[in-house]
């Protein structure tokens, strides 16, 4: 047993010298001069394999990155969501009482005015009983002067005065109630709208509760939506929303924010917000589908960076600034905690923490050990100079796109980008005083021949 075990120790320790004398005789051999000269002079030549992050070399180590300059451009804080659209008035008119219809006075479709007759019913046995309460009436009123008359001469006792008072207020009430029944057989617009579709024609016996047509007030639509309750902090009546509609391609319309309900949706965790819209050019009808962007509000010079230079960490947030180092031509890493707001695609605003020329690592966080890193950086968006490619750096170089710390100039900062065209033009208001107070409606299409006037 001995020997069997020397002879394993034997061979291990055999094949462990010859695995070094192979490495030994393979390694290339490096002058001591050529050596020094490899070692890196500012801190921008990457280390060899034998250095690494936390060796004698780690501190000159150079971490090849992506970075972006933080831009400058209009930004608008807003939230969209689907509604509902309604008339302003809306009313199905139906009677109180029973009768046959003797009278249509409109038509479908037809505008109608606040106290018009739209519908009359036979009203012949009402007009009767008014005719006899007013015969009644007459009879009581000279009844009570001619006792009055008699009282004073003492001819009768007061008792008979308060009796014929009371017949004339009786007789008073009995009119007021023949009229009330006649004037239920009428029914009148409520408000000025433009009429629906009736279903019941002239000769039609309807009981009291029936529906004959609805009228709606279509001069003002509502849009009615919901909003998250982690935005009901933001909204606020005044405010504006931009109001797209599936069924009117090319379409859009402006809608300042008139009611906020107090109460949030225990459901789906929502408050119900409504809008007004203009809607004089009648384009709109009640029970459209709407897409909603509301406004909470509009900043022109929000510095925005892309969304994966943002580093989370919990509830806070984190970006790594490339600055310049301490040796002329370097850039180093430094991170920076960052106050975010808005959001727009692939985008993020910056509240707090940077500021308009501050240049962001958008590629490469994770070979960033700790502040003071160097970093060689490629700037996204920043073409090379054609000269500086060939000329300084050669054809590898330029074909590569990578641009040296050394290389690269300070960021410029960038110019404010304007605000994104809407999809859909603007078109001036209809004359007269605008019943939501909207500044205008944005819509694709041209105003009516109709609606359009000079100036």
């Amino acid at each position: 047993m001995a020997s069997k075990t020397r002879y394993i120790v034997v061979a291990v320790v055999g094949i462990a010298a010859a695995s070094g004398a192979a490495w030994w005789l393979q390694r290339p051999a490096v002058p001591p001069k050529a050596e020094a000269a490899s070692a890196p002079a500012g801190g921008n030549t990457a280390p060899t394999s034998a250095r690494g992050p936390g060796g004698p070399g780690g501190a000159g180590r150079v971490v090849a990155v992506e970075a972006t300059p933080v831009r400058q451009m209009a930004l608008r804080d807003d939230a969209e969501a689907v509604g509902s659209l309604r008339s302003r008035r809306s009313v199905v008119l139906r009677p109180e009482v029973s009768g046959r219809i003797t009278q249509l006075n409109f038509t479908d479709g037809q505008r109608v005015r606040q106290g018009q007759v739209l519908v009359q019913f036979d009203d012949q046995l009402p007009r009767a009983q008014v005719q006899q309460a007013q015969a009644e009436l007459s009879i009581a009123q000279a009844n009570h002067k001619r006792n009055q008359e008699l009282v004073a001469q003492g001819f009768i006792s007061q008792r008979s005065v308060d009796e014929s008072a009371a017949n004339l207020e009786v007789a008073q009430a009995r009119l007021a109630l023949a009229q009330a029944t006649a004037s239920r057989l009428r029914i009148l617009a409520p408000f000025d709208g433009i009429a629906g579709i009736r279903g019941v024609n002239v000769g039609d016996y309807l009981k009291d509760g029936a529906d004959i047509v609805n009228v709606e007030d279509l001069d003002v639509v509502y849009v009615d939506f919901r909003l998250p309750e982690r935005l009901q902090a933001k909204v606020r009546t005044g405010q504006t929303a931009r109001v797209a509609f599936d069924a009117l391609p090319g379409v859009r319309y402006a809608a300042v924010i008139q009611a906020i309900n107090p109460q949030i949706d225990a459901d789906g965790r929502a408050v119900a917000v409504r809008g007004c819209i203009d809607n004089r050019r009648l384009q709109l009808r009640p029970g459209m589908f709407a897409r909603v962007t509301t406004v909470f509000s509009e900043r022109a010079n929000a510095r925005v960076i892309p969304e994966e230079a943002i580093v989370p960490e919990g509830s806070n947030a984190f970006v790594y600034k490339v600055i310049e180092g301490k040796e002329p031509g370097t850039r180093v890493s430094q991170r920076s905690a960052v106050k975010l707001g808005a959001r727009a695609p692939g985008l993020v605003e910056v509240v707090d923490g940077l500021a308009a020329d501050d240049l962001v690592v958008t590629a490469g966080q994770q070979r960033i050990q700790r502040d003071g890193t160097a970093v060689r950086v490629v700037v996204l968006g920043q073409p090379e100079a054609p000269g500086k490619a060939q000329g300084a750096a050669g054809p590898a170089r330029a074909a590569s796109g990578t641009v040296a710390a050394a290389d690269v100039p300070a960021p410029a900062p960038a110019p404010v980008a304007p605000a994104p065209a809407p999809v859909d033009a603007l078109v001036e208001p209809l004359p007269g005083p605008n019943p939501c107070q909207v500044a205008g409606s944005a819509s694709g299409r041209p105003a009516p021949a109709a609606a359009r006037q000079p100036g």
